[in-house]
């Protein structure tokens, strides 16, 4: 689904090369994504990673360092309820969303803090299914089969969890009130 416009916005899922990076950087995602590194995946990635320019390179970096030197001066608000503060490469796609008409999507709330502060763009997972489900790119038993594999690999944040119930009552059902 990498690089297919769809919907009337014509969004288009991407993955920037930094977030690459970071899965190959830590044993832990490696771990834990362990399709990540799928070929079909991989070569997907490849034929549609985002090209910048140099002016654009130029942007990010700054808009970067602005992002990560107000996490750092500012760590309290973000590492609520034992979070960990956005990293550099979240700083770094968040920039992204300010340089380029992009949303960006993300569960991690200390990123969506962030990008509340700055005005910059930013959807949970769900609700980037919302808009894939209306474009038809995605059905009832894919998102039911997205819902279980997070479950089963225990990443089900409480965005999610929520959205089962709110969002995507029509395919699990209401939640019980026991």
């Amino acid at each position: 689904m990498l690089g297919v416009k769809f919907g009337q916005k014509e969004y288009v899922v991407t993955i920037l090369k930094d977030v690459e990076e970071e899965v190959h950087r830590s044993g832990n995602l490696r771990f834990r994504y362990p399709w990540f590194d799928g070929s079909e995946l991989s070569a997907e990635r490849i034929a549609q990673s985002v090209r910048l320019s140099s002016d654009e390179k130029s942007k990010l970096e700054a808009a970067q360092s602005v992002l990560r030197g107000w996490v750092l001066s500012n760590v309290e608000p973000y590492t609520i309820e034992g979070r960990s503060p956005p990293s550099s490469t979240d700083c770094r796609v968040l920039a992204f969303g300010q340089i380029r008409p992009a949303i960006v999507v993300t569960d991690d709330i200390g990123m969506h803090l962030l990008a509340k502060d700055f005005e910059i763009p930013i959807w949970h997972g769900p609700e980037l299914l919302v808009k894939m489900r209306a474009a038809k790119l995605v059905d009832n038993d894919l998102i039911r089969e997205i819902y279980e594999a997070m479950e089963n690999n225990g990443d089900t944040t409480k965005t999610w969890v929520q959205a089962k119930y709110t969002t995507f009552s029509k395919i699990f059902g209401k939640a019980s009130t026991e």
